[in-house]
């Protein structure tokens, strides 16, 4: 039987999200956990890079040695760090494996329980069952939701900063690598609202400008009553179309809420725009998600 019904199918289309239980065992998120510890341990941050990641563009590429670590991370792995977990002399003031607010973007590509995930048979038969002919593998993050001081997601949709023509060819997977409540800040969703399409994109800017991206349009003001929470039990796969409005709140309870997370787009006769600040590049081309 396939993993994905033909009821989820309905329900992704008319909603742009649906939820999925028991992609992973609990062993097996534990063990991509565990990875990630082990990761966190060993990492070697740039003096310039001990800085916060944020939704918040001014945030997040305000000096450009943070410009250029984030630009040139989708062939890489590197550390995104939350707000208030460095002294003024860059030094840590948390615990170092408490200060990441994500790590990416490459893990599919170079971490062997991240990849085996990624191009796991159960996520070949969601592809499959969606009708994608040739998907591709465009990023992946781990992301930590600290607790107490994991930041909000600001509304948005994923084709705002992965722009595809024509649109609707991203697809997000979201896996709960612990229960994610709302309480520690599950994904909250407007159902329907990928048929709105977008109002603003995030470019890179001419070669040789600062900073070295921009946004193009404006995010709409939404109304919070639209929003429907989506909790998501250990093990349990998200899929969100690249048009949905999304977001999550910050985390203010004891618990964190870490999540394995990446993008696949359909790229039979799909163009990915030159102009997202994410690009294939010589030494990782966006690899095909079907391995036979």
């Amino acid at each position: 039987m396939d993993f994905m019904t033909d009821r989820d199918v309905q329900k992704y289309q008319e909603d742009g999200y649906v939820i999925l239980d028991g992609l992973l065992t609990s062993q097996e998120c534990d063990e991509l956990r565990h990875r990630m510890a082990e990761i966190v341990e060993q990492m070697d941050v740039p003096d310039h890079c001990r800085t916060t990641f944020s939704t918040y563009h001014e945030e997040q590429l305000k000096t450009q040695g943070n410009a250029d670590y984030f630009i040139t991370s989708g062939d890489k792995i590197r550390f995104f760090f939350e707000k208030g977990v460095f002294d003024d002399k860059g030094e840590f003031i948390v615990p170092r494996e408490r200060s990441l607010n994500k790590v990416g973007h490459a893990l599919h590509a170079y971490e062997p329980l991240y990849k085996k995930v990624t191009h796991s048979p159960k996520i070949q038969g969601i592809a499959k069952k969606l009708g994608l002919k040739s998907p591709v593998v465009t990023q992946s993050m781990y992301i930590f939701k600290q607790p107490g001081i994991g930041g909000e997601v600001t509304p948005h949709q994923d084709a705002t900063f992965l722009y595809t023509e024509p649109l609707g060819r991203v697809i997000g997977l979201w896996i709960a690598l612990e229960d994610a409540t709302v309480n520690n800040g599950c994904l909250w969703f407007i159902p329907g609202s990928q048929n709105s399409g977008i109002t603003r994109r995030m470019v890179r800017t001419p070669k040789g400008t600062f900073p070295l991206t921009d946004f193009i349009g404006t995010e709409k003001t939404y109304d919070e009553d639209k929003f429907v929470a989506a909790p998501v039990r250990k093990g349990g796969v998200v899929l969100i179309h690249g048009e949905v409005v999304h977001r999550s709140a910050q985390n203010t309870s004891a618990d964190s809420r870490h999540v394995y997370t990446f993008h696949i787009m359909e790229s039979q006769s799909t163009k990915w725009s030159p102009d997202n600040w994410l690009q294939p590049t010589e030494e990782l081309p966006f690899p095909l998600l079907y391995t036979d």
